[in-house]
């Protein structure tokens, strides 16, 4: 850390960027099911020194129309493929390029992919971090991915070093940055009162104390707080 205070980092852990990113993302207009297939890459952009969570708050708004159905295949040769992103950003054309260049090197031995209008298209190299996920070696020049296979160890700290490096030491984000992404995802979440309060996880909980949803042993939920106002009340009513 610094003196200065505007120039203070904090170290953010995988647990707590996945968080917020999840519910930026949920904020947009992704598809629900597609927003959760992103939210690594302002973690992974964090931590190579690309644009991050800096990125993440500079987009956001752009977010909000969002269309990744747009993003489409103008030509295919062979192993070798163009992409056309419609003005989409990178982070949402990595998860279509990436099962793209896994199906190219499955069938040919080895995947070329071009992706045009890309926007903030140098976040295009965070791509090389994921491929050893899904068997594959990425290298990733200007626009251009190029892909081969890989074997999958099942090893984090072969098939993806970078998550490991995550994992064990985190990032260091700038801490009004990251208080200002944490306040932006905020808005993801339901106003706090006490209907919210009872309504919080896999359960409802009445306010009588009765429980509607979960209820199985595993759970440690201890509502009796919820209730104990009302015993009181019976008691204090039983007693008049």
């Amino acid at each position: 850390m610094t003196s200065s205070h505007s120039n203070i980092s904090m170290r953010a852990m995988p647990r707590e960027m996945r968080l917020m990113s999840e519910r930026i993302f949920s904020l947009s207009s992704l598809p629900k099911g597609f927003f959760l297939t992103v939210g690594d890459f302002p973690m992974y952009s964090q931590k190579l020194g690309l644009g991050g969570f800096a990125l993440l708050e500079e987009r956001f708004e752009s977010f909000k129309s969002a269309d990744p159905a747009r993003i489409s295949i103008t030509s295919e040769d062979g192993n070798r493929l163009k992409l056309d992103a419609a003005g989409e950003h990178a982070w949402f054309v990595l998860p279509a390029a990436i099962d793209l260049l896994g199906e190219l090197t499955a069938r040919f031995g080895s995947a070329e992919l071009t992706a045009v209008n890309v926007a903030d298209a140098e976040e295009l190299a965070t791509a090389a971090s994921f491929g050893g996920r899904t068997g594959l070696t990425i290298t990733v020049s200007g626009n251009v991915l190029n892909a081969a296979p890989a074997t999958v160890t099942g090893d984090v700290r072969k098939d993806d070093p970078l998550l490991w490096a995550l994992l064990e030491d985190g990032v260091l984000v700038e801490a009004d940055l990251w208080w200002r992404i944490y306040h932006l995802a905020k808005q993801a979440l339901a106003t706090d009162s006490v209907v919210s309060r009872r309504h919080a996880g896999p359960m409802i909980i009445n306010e009588d104390g009765t429980i509607i949803g979960r209820k199985d042993n595993d759970d440690e939920t201890d509502v009796s707080f919820l209730a104990s106002r009302l015993s009181e009340r019976e008691k204090e009513g039983a007693g008049s």
